[in-house]
């Protein structure tokens, strides 16, 4: 470390992974095709529009 000047601290920067959001992730998905009854290709696009899928069931019943 030579670029630092004498008697000054480094801080260190740790990365912190939350598995817990791509678990509700991919829980929420897989509850959606259960849920909607999805076919095996809607399943699949529903990998990253689950919530547009979710939106698309709840707005008909609220009409």
């Amino acid at each position: 470390m030579a670029d630092q000047p004498q008697g000054e601290k480094v801080k260190k920067v740790r990365g912190q992974q939350h598995p817990f959001a791509g678990m509700a992730w991919f829980g929420g998905w897989l509850f959606s095709i259960g849920f909607l009854h999805l076919g095996f290709w809607k399943g699949v696009l529903a990998l990253p529009l689950w919530p547009y899928f979710l939106g698309v069931h709840f707005s008909a019943l609220a009409r």
